[in-house]
């Protein structure tokens, strides 16, 4: 890991850069799907240097942006989101974590007809998951890690998702911490472009264990083999890349 203002590299543009070298390290210790690997990188500015701290969230796709507000009841934004879906309420799946903390969220999605899939880990794959079309997935609810917010939000750049986010203080050292770091207003909603202004945004991520969008590593006798996703915003493009990575041997065997 980096911690929060590292510096790395020596010489070039500067850039910022966030990091989760495995996001779902319990899902991948245990084998469960969905454990990736992130990078994001902007232009300088062009990630908000979030503390690691909490952050009240929800995630939507594309359809869905602009209709949503964080400080708004449970109820009145899923209401939002099948009406942008042209959907009923009771078709929309929502991704919580299942933590003890979101015992009244689980409680108001369940009371306003939703469906809920809960998810041990992994709150940014699923952010993913939300903003793209087909995985039946139409929005994330619920408290995560900061700097994952920021992640997501990189992604909801490059695939026009919509992410809304609001820190939460667990501590009583945190408001020193924020105001250290120059956070002032600590009931600021932050949006997508607030959590990932830049203009240039490159968005990275690599299966680690089976999961929605993405396979995990596969290993074979002469190899292994990886799929990886990979956006930009300048050109906007998404691409899935599958790599064999095949051992340096002349009589190696590559398997599809």
């Amino acid at each position: 890991m980096l911690f929060i203002g590292e510096k790395v590299g020596r010489s070039g543009d500067a850039v910022d850069i966030a990091v989760d070298p495995l996001e779902g390290t319990n899902l991948c210790a245990t084998g469960a799907p969905n454990a990736i690997a992130v990078l994001a990188a902007a232009e300088k500015g062009g990630l908000l240097n979030a503390p690691d701290i909490y952050m009240d969230k929800i995630v939507v796709g594309p359809s869905c942006k602009g209709q949503v507000d964080l400080r708004a009841p449970v109820e009145e934004n899923l209401k939002a989101v099948a009406k942008a879906l042209d959907r009923r309420v009771n078709d929309l799946v929502v991704i919580v974590l299942d933590r003890p903390r979101h015992e009244k969220l689980i409680s108001d999605i369940r009371k306003a007809g939703a469906r809920i899939r809960l998810i041990g880990d992994g709150d940014l794959s699923a952010g993913i998951s939300a903003a793209v079309v087909g995985t039946g997935v139409h929005a994330v609810m619920g408290t995560g890690g900061a700097p994952e917010g920021v992640l997501t939000a990189a992604a909801m750049r490059c695939l026009n998702g919509e992410i809304q986010g609001r820190l939460v203080l667990t501590k009583a050292t945190d408001a020193d911490r924020l105001k250290k770091m120059g956070i002032t207003d600590l009931n600021r909603v932050y949006g997508t472009e607030d959590l990932a202004p830049g203009k240039n945004i490159i968005f990275a991520a690599a299966g680690v264990t089976e999961g929605t969008l993405l396979k995990g590593v596969r290993f074979f006798g002469d190899g292994t083999r990886t799929h990886c996703l990979v956006m930009t915003t300048i050109p906007h493009q998404v691409r899935f890349i599958d790599t064999i990575h095949a051992t340096d041997d002349p009589d190696v065997k590559v398997r599809f």
